[in-house]
């Protein structure tokens, strides 16, 4: 792992002061091989499970381990970037913690830090969850890019809950430049504004709320790694039948993303008749990309301002979908399903929502009427679905690979019903197979009831109607097994 010593060789203090280097990791657990720090262990080999406080690491970089002979001090050797601040801020407060780690010849690898709830420490703002929270959060985030800098911490107070000002305040400065430096700032600004008693109680209101949706994101870089392609396609081949061309496009994406380690400039566009899949064919690639989704339904948009959100000078203002759904994923990098795509030119207010749509689309960042802070969208996926492409505008269009998904051959259907549709239904209802028979004849009467309709729901429903009526026929009648023939097809779905 990459070191690089930030130790203090200023001619006004003392280098003794400073004992550790900074190493960067984007590792996602910690564990003795990859620990959160490294304690000098030449004049003792530590317990595995320790008791003690930080000292400040800006000042004396050492941890009091409480041992049965008194305090015994141990420098700090080394320790992850994303975790500086927060030991600081342990320092500061006092916390006393017991650390988990294991003697290496380098020093005591410690991969675990707890709260303990005695010794006269200040209780973390959060309860007993803030600081595993914490670390959860930090070994989400990516390593710090930037030197790190000592800043001008916000005092420590009583203990209150997450949403508080009090957990707020704690949570940036423990998070420090993992934070991305732009949110960073405009943290510092809100909370400014939320404390200030030169302001309405409104505006403390507001910049309180802003502050708790932003910190609850976690805001990640726009590095992905690779996608395992046998586990892409397999789950292309659960989820779909047929389609191949689809499958092939959404294969080479893949092996886009794998070479680059970024997401594609472009989105994609499943353009195809209603119920041929195309929600699916989303739900689908955001299982491959591990990412969480949120659906926008264009149809239901009828003014740009639900998607920007309302002016915080409105009592009632509030954030936007869009600004909700990073919210609502936790997570800066999600796949955004956005259903209608050609619905979206139809707006009846102050503007086009398909504007809104443009400047999410473009990568450059979002910026919500409401928080008043641009946030990053270059994790951001969108997977757009329509009827109707002569209903999409141009600018739109050209934002997004598009797909073509044909509807089904009868041949296709068959298969559809019979070895995806039915048998789901019959596993929910609790069904055997052979409770529920559909011979050949039967089957050519389902596809050609609806022989004119595009998609498959049609075909979902029917099994749906079939199987329920083999149910009742069990249950009431008291027989074994329901076999249905062409005649009762006709008779029960027309």
């Amino acid at each position: 792992m990459p070191v690089f010593d930030f130790s203090n060789t200023s001619d006004n203090k003392k280098t003794s002061e400073c004992t550790y280097t900074i190493f960067q990791s984007n590792e996602t657990t910690a564990s003795p091989e990859k620990p959160i720090l490294l304690l000098d262990n030449q004049k003792r080999a530590w317990k595995h499970h320790s008791n003690g406080v930080f000292t400040n690491p800006s000042k004396q970089t050492t941890f009091e381990f409480n041992e049965e002979d008194g305090t015994v001090s141990a420098d700090i050797l080394q320790i992850d970037a994303r975790f500086v601040s927060l030991l600081r801020w342990l320092g500061d407060s006092h916390i006393n913690v017991r650390l988990s780690g294991k003697n290496r010849e380098d020093g005591y690898a410690v991969y675990e830090i707890r709260e303990i709830a005695f010794g006269g420490g200040t209780k973390l703002s959060a309860e007993d969850g803030f600081l595993q929270f914490m670390i959860d959060r930090l070994l989400a985030s990516n390593a710090p890019t930037e030197k790190l800098e000592d800043e001008d911490e916000e005092e420590i107070g009583d203990s209150m809950k997450l949403t508080s000002l009090q957990s707020i305040t704690d949570f940036m400065t423990c998070a420090g430049r993992t934070l991305p430096d732009n949110i960073r700032l405009w943290a510092r600004r809100n909370l400014a504004v939320a404390r200030s008693h030169e302001v309405t109680a409104e505006e403390r209101r507001h910049a309180q709320r802003a502050l708790s949706i932003m910190m609850n994101i976690q805001w990640k870089n726009n590095y992905f790694e690779s996608i395992d392609p046998v586990e892409a396609r397999k789950i292309l081949d659960e989820e779909l039948y047929g389609l191949e061309r689809v499958k092939q496009r959404i294969m080479e994406t893949i092996i886009q993303i794998n070479r680059t380690h970024t997401l594609p400039a472009y989105g994609i566009l499943l353009i195809g008749p209603a119920g041929t899949g195309k929600s699916q064919i989303a739900y689908a690639i955001a299982r491959i990309l591990k990412l969480p989704w949120t659906t926008l339904d264009m149809s239901s948009i009828n003014d740009p301002e639900q998607l920007t959100g309302s002016s915080r000078i409105y009592s009632n203002a509030k954030p936007g979908i869009i600004m909700e759904a990073f919210s609502q994923a936790g997570e800066s990098n999600l796949v955004f399903i956005i259903n209608e795509l050609d619905k979206a030119a139809s707006g009846k207010g102050n503007g086009n929502p398909a504007d809104v749509l443009l400047t999410l689309l473009d990568n450059l960042g979002f910026t919500d009427n409401y928080i008043e802070c641009m946030v990053p969208t270059v994790g951001v996926y969108p997977i757009a679905t329509a009827n109707d492409k002569d209903q999409i505008s141009a600018p739109l269009m050209s934002r997004f690979a598009v797909i073509d998904i044909p509807d089904y051959t009868p041949e296709e259907k068959k298969v559809i019903f019979s070895q995806y549709a039915l048998p789901k239904v019959l596993k929910r209802m609790g069904l055997q197979e052979n409770e529920c028979v559909v011979p050949n004849d039967a089957l050519d009467a389902v596809v050609e009831k609806y022989k004119h309709t595009s998609g498959i729901r049609d075909l979902e429903q029917a099994a749906e109607h079939m199987a329920a009526n083999a149910l009742y026929q069990i249950e009431v009648n008291h027989i074994s097994q329901v076999t249905f023939d062409a005649d009762m097809v006709r008779n029960l779905l027309s």
